[in-house]
């Protein structure tokens, strides 16, 4: 090989590295995607409901101080045996031997209970903004601001209540 050319097949071999690692990442996310979608789907089979895919949210960030990053996930199951209730849940999924696996779920939310927005996941807590019920809220509407918090403890989500506010008005 001639000197001349070895910045050209560097510039192709970083090139190449580029475009193939953007294409692991596509498929990793999509796999990531369809891993999720399944564990939604068969718990909204087992309810009879359906997810309403537009609330779903997901972040990621580190819950289980081994050093990798978990995934979080909040979704909605509604309709339950044709009713007008929705169950808010959140998920936890973790990275094993590559591949997205769930690690735990919890009912975080719901009609007449509260209603629940995914914020981040910091200093190993899921943080959630909430919306209460007020005395004179209607079912569908809380008005009552607050936050709470979950970590994994004992392969499990647990409500921090220190620090949760429920009924309590900004």
């Amino acid at each position: 090989m001639k000197s001349e050319d070895l910045p050209i097949t560097l510039l192709t071999g970083l090139m190449c590295l580029f475009f193939c690692s953007d294409g692991v990442a596509s498929a990793r996310q999509d796999q990531d995607a369809a891993v999720i979608d399944a564990f939604i789907g068969r718990q909204a089979r087992r309810e009879r409901g359906e997810e309403y895919r537009e609330a779903r949210k997901v972040v990621s960030g580190y819950l289980t101080h081994d050093g990798a990053p978990e995934t979080v996930v909040l979704y909605t199951i509604e309709g339950q045996r044709g009713t007008n209730l929705h169950i808010q849940y959140l998920a936890v999924f973790a990275r094993q031997k590559g591949v997205l696996t769930p690690v735990t779920q919890a009912e975080v939310g719901g009609k007449s209970e509260r209603s629940v927005e995914l914020k981040s996941v910091e200093d190993n807590m899921i943080l959630l903004e909430t919306l209460s019920y007020g005395p004179k809220d209607a079912q569908c509407c809380p008005s009552v601001k607050g936050a709470t918090r979950y970590v994994v403890s004992g392969g499990r989500l647990r409500e921090q209540k220190q620090g949760a506010s429920r009924g309590q008005r900004d």
